[in-house]
């Protein structure tokens, strides 16, 4: 018998998220790899062995045994797309909305982004990582066990490098791994309204080359995690030519692209990100079925926000069922945030975009881990249950991995375990 470090046998089902490589598309989407009875083996912070029960523990003895009997076994939830470093909150602006006033009301009264920008600027970066913190950890009790953080809250080069400073620190500290993005196209700050041209050139000539150097000094080149450049392609945001200029200026400095597209009009974004190569387009509530089709046929992955949608109080979601019917990979994340999504669950998102989207929940659980691992340049590592990957995973207080959609309102996580060792949240 070989020896290693956990075996966690016995569980009713083992979800493994397992594939070919690359994410999954179409009728894939719907196939989680269950196993019944299933047993997953540890050793080394990877995992070496998935299947029945009975096989692995006639070939494994471990050090820690966890029996998992009547429970689910699946990936750790991965993010994809989180703003999840900011200073103050929104509040005030979530009761405007109760009453009537609209998203873009609001920012052109001089709330939304520029309100965090306000609060962040102001923010040390000791203040923002301690702000930070329960967050996380509130998304780790939740099942997140890696998350792609964006700046973007900043909108000048030192507040943009004080947060990419503190997404450093967190990375350091926590249990989640982080990825980077760099969002210094986020918005327009009120010091260049009606000058978005030269906010623009800015970030090109100054923000940008500040992040790229910072991230070759950082832990995140040391452990070979890249900083994504991202835009918030949108009417009021940047345009296609500036977002197009943007995001070039970032591959030129070797930044790999995510981008913001379709949110609330469509601008071409979605074709702007795959002929770029961008890992991901994020929002596509807008997106036509000539886009979807370019999408389709591409390696970039859609990501789809709809706790953003349940936020606004909005019933028009991005179209998933079609992203997924015509062939996109598909993904799913919380967009957490101070504004238009303070929500930290990726369950209460798989219960969203369930009901309202139509996802299946094997869909939907699949965009939540392997597709959205592909989402941030992380498929290699995490995602999936599989020989070789790192052992992330969950241990889930049901007997089938669809009540993670069917119930909602709780936190049916029971164990995180990240790395092979259980996480005490």
């Amino acid at each position: 018998m070989t020896k290693i470090d956990l075996l966690i046998y016995n569980a009713a089902q083992v979800a493994t998220c397992a594939g070919p490589s690359g994410p999954k598309r179409g009728e894939a989407m719907a196939d989680v790899g269950l196993i019944e009875d299933g047993a997953v083996a540890v050793a080394d912070g990877q995992i070496v062995a998935v299947g029945p029960t009975a096989e692995l523990r006639a070939d494994y003895i471990a050090e820690q045994r966890i029996d998992a009997a009547g429970k689910v076994v699946c990936p750790g939830f991965v993010e994809p797309h989180t703003h999840v470093v900011f200073a103050g909150d929104r509040v005030n602006e979530f009761e405007l909305r109760v009453k009537g006033t609209s998203y873009q009301e609001i920012m052109a009264a001089g709330g939304g982004i520029v309100s965090t920008t306000t609060a962040v600027r102001q923010a040390s970066v000791e203040q923002l990582v301690a702000e930070t913190r329960p967050r996380l950890n509130a998304m780790l009790a939740l099942g997140t066990t890696t998350a792609e953080i964006k700046t973007g809250y900043g909108l000048d080069t030192a507040s943009e490098i004080k947060l990419l400073r503190a997404i450093e620190a967190l990375a350091g500290q926590h249990t989640i791994d982080i990825v980077p993005t760099f969002l210094g196209a986020h918005a327009i700050p009120p010091e260049y309204q009606g000058r978005a041209d030269a906010y623009t050139d800015r970030v090109i000539d100054e923000m940008l080359p500040a992040a790229a150097a910072w991230y070759q000094a950082s832990i995140f080149a040391a452990r070979h995690i890249p900083l994504f450049n991202d835009v918030f392609c949108e009417q009021n945001a940047f345009n296609l030519d500036q977002s197009r200029r943007v995001l070039a200026a970032g591959l030129a400095l070797g930044l790999p692209v995510k981008i913001h597209a379709d949110e609330f009009t469509a601008l071409g974004g979605v074709s702007l990100a795959v002929e770029l190569g961008a890992v991901s387009v994020d929002h596509l509530d807008v997106t036509t079925p000539a886009e979807r089709a370019v999408l389709a046929a591409s390696e970039t992955v859609g990501v789809v926000l709809p706790a953003v949608n349940f936020n606004l109080g909005s019933l028009h979601f991005a179209d998933a069922r079609a992203l997924i019917d015509d062939g996109a990979a598909l993904a799913l994340s919380t967009d957490i945030n101070p504004g238009s999504a303070p929500c930290p669950s990726l369950p209460l998102v798989m219960a969203i975009a369930c009901r309202y989207q139509q996802l299946l929940p094997a869909e939907a659980l699949n965009a939540i881990t392997r597709n959205a691992a592909y989402a941030i340049g992380r498929g290699d590592v995490v995602g999936s249950l599989e020989p070789g990957q790192q052992a992330d995973l969950l241990i889930v207080n049901a007997p089938d991995y669809r009540h993670l959609a069917y119930q909602f309102g709780g936190n049916l996580v029971e164990t995180v375990i990240k790395k092979g060792r259980v996480v005490q949240v």
